[in-house]
């Protein structure tokens, strides 16, 4: 999760030095990554991750994976090392989405898209295909994930997709649809993650 005062953002504009990530397992285990230390933009922990993709495990190959605000692609390029077959990666800041291509080319990843961008304004257009794991990790507090369930609705999941939910521990206000199944849930920190299946009404 990252705190940022940059509106759908997880990066800023003023960015710093260069900070990396790590690819946990898969054909990519244990590379890192650079990443831009910008104010506001803080990685999904290697503790959270671990646990997210033990629970994704099962689903994780040859699926079809959307990060709907990428930040550092700390998520999307666990995905793909751990063998996703397309990987979309949706980042507003410019110069956070400008390391997510070079990170994308550093590791031949060529199934995976990275697009500099609105998620709100990518979601609502028609749907250029459908998802089976979803993660939605926004700005804290900023009142984005309602917004982008809602468009999620809007025939971008597969049947029995999965989406991964992550935001700030004090938010159990977040309204989820009736058919979204809660099977995952875990809090640390500040920080509360929980993985739902979507089931077609």
């Amino acid at each position: 999760m990252r705190k940022t005062r940059n509106h759908l953002s997880k990066g800023s504009q003023k960015s710093k030095a260069t900070g990396n990530i790590r690819i946990i397992a898969g054909k990519h285990r244990g590379r890192k990554l650079p990443v831009l230390m910008s104010d506001g933009l803080r990685p999904t922990t290697d503790r959270v991750k671990e646990t997210v993709f033990n629970w994704l495990m099962p689903y994780i190959q040859q699926s079809n994976c959307l990060d709907c605000f990428a930040g550092a692609g700390s998520l999307g390029f666990e995905a793909f090392s751990r063998g996703a077959k397309q990987v979309t990666l949706i980042e507003l800041d410019k110069n956070a989405a400008k390391q997510l291509q070079q990170n994308k080319a550093l590791l031949n990843a060529d199934n995976v898209d990275v697009y500099q961008t609105n998620a709100l304004t990518y979601l609502a257009d028609t749907p250029k295909s459908k998802f089976d794991i979803v993660f939605i990790d926004p700005p804290f507090r900023q009142g984005l994930t309602e917004e982008v369930i809602k468009l999620l609705e809007n025939n971008w999941l597969t049947k029995q997709a999965l989406i991964y939910l992550e935001m700030e521990s004090e938010n159990n206000q977040v309204l989820i649809p009736n058919h979204w199944s809660l099977l995952k849930e875990k809090s640390a920190g500040q920080v509360s993650y929980r993985l739902y299946q979507y089931c077609e009404e």
